[in-house]
């Protein structure tokens, strides 16, 4: 997984990620408000800590999506062929949130 902060100011953050096929982020919480945009890849899947059900979903480029916060602890898992790539932008709720902290 690669991340970039492509802009930090008071309570807006926007972050560059890209997932390799196969690679996945971190165990995390959203605790933020953000709008996603998808610039390339094909499909992930939603895992959860609890061993529920992964959630499969399928994306394009030039998909935006809105999410809201979840304390549910996930993970995305590329399981595409191609690299998955995305810009969001993080309404913070303070200018020191990390907007999806690492679950332990």
């Amino acid at each position: 997984m690669t991340e970039e902060i492509l802009h930090h100011r008071e309570k807006g953050l926007v972050r560059r990620m890209i997932l390799e096929p196969g690679d996945s982020t971190h165990w995390h919480r959203d605790l933020c408000h953000r709008v996603s945009t998808i610039l390339r890849g094909t499909t992930l899947e939603i895992e959860f800590r609890d061993g529920s059900p992964p959630h499969r979903v399928e994306v394009a480029a030039g998909q935006v999506d809105w999410d809201m916060p979840s304390d549910r602890i996930h993970r995305a898992v590329n399981v595409g062929a191609e690299p998955y790539e995305e810009v969001t932008v993080f309404f913070l709720d303070h200018p020191e949130t990390v907007p999806q902290p690492q679950a332990g």
